[in-house]
């Protein structure tokens, strides 16, 4: 009879790390009714179809510039958060520059089941900066990137990656996915970190995804980069991405560290003044 209810609970319990790691990859889709018309700036909506074809939803808001930055919103996010995404684009527009948005897939109005968290994200950046050079050629001369959370991972790939793009701002990425993972589980759903390890497996049976660990392209961006982090980030501590960020300078000058007192991507929110003075002064240098 023991052996019986022993092997009930571990059948439960592995079918709740199931049910967790389903959840994790399939988050609810943020969808809000403002539109960049909001703040003045006529766009365009516009789909964007990836190598492995999922069509991608987004905005295209002309500026008459030669120069485009595309934001990169987190994980359970989309073009329509307000905390960081929204602010950005105005700021963004306020600077003069062109922008493209638009939600990575699984997220906000695009296809896409599942979420892989940096891995086959990498073909939402791609596509995106494809569809600029292949339908405005002319207001993309240069492309940057200023990313948030899972946003930011891609940034730091993208600028691995995608030779077109120029430059990023990295905000709050993760380094190491297992750990930030693990944290995620309390900060998104109240449970112990150490579940994680029950977890994961299913996240990446329900995904088809693999984990993605941005520390290791320290050794290989080579282009302008700002990393922020926040000491109050219950996510990402300020020691992981100072440890890129020393790996990263040997050999590339153009890395920067802007170390905040504030939470997880909300240096926007608690410093904007500031925020907007140094990723202004850093595209400017780096846009051209």
């Amino acid at each position: 009879m023991m052996v019986w209810l022993v092997l009930f609970l571990l059948l439960l319990f592995l079918a709740f790390s199931a049910f967790v790691g389903y959840k994790m990859v399939k988050p609810p889709r943020l969808i809000g009714d403002w539109t960049p018309k909001e703040l003045g700036f006529d766009y365009e909506d516009v789909t964007i179809e990836t190598e492995d074809g999922i069509k991608l939803s987004g905005w295209w808001i002309p500026n008459g510039s030669d120069k485009t930055v595309v934001p990169l919103h987190g994980y359970t996010a989309s073009r329509w958060n307000d905390l960081y995404i929204k602010p950005t684009i105005e700021f963004l527009l306020r600077e003069g520059y062109n922008v493209l948005a638009f939600d990575f897939r699984a997220h906000g109005k695009s296809e896409g089941k599942y979420t892989t968290v940096g891995d086959r994200e990498i073909a939402d950046v791609r596509a995106a900066v494809r569809w600029l050079r292949e339908k405005h050629p002319e207001s993309s001369n240069r492309i940057g990137l200023i990313g948030f959370s899972m946003g930011a991972m891609l940034t730091i790939r993208s600028l691995a990656e995608i030779p077109e793009v120029c430059c990023g701002v990295a905000d709050s990425p993760p380094m190491d996915l297992d750990k930030t993972g693990a944290r995620g589980l309390k900060y998104f759903a109240k449970l112990p970190e150490w579940l994680h390890i029950f977890v994961r497996p299913f996240t990446k049976l329900f995904s088809g995804g693999r984990e993605v660990h941005p520390i290791e392209y320290a050794d290989d961006v080579r282009k302008p980069l700002l990393l922020i982090a926040g000491e109050k980030d219950p996510l990402v501590t300020v020691e992981e991405i100072r440890e890129f960020y020393e790996r990263n300078r040997a050999m590339n000058a153009g890395v920067e560290l802007w170390v905040t007192d504030a939470p997880h991507v909300r240096t926007l929110k608690f410093h904007p003044e500031e925020w907007k003075a140094r990723v202004g002064e850093f595209l400017r240098r780096c846009m051209g």
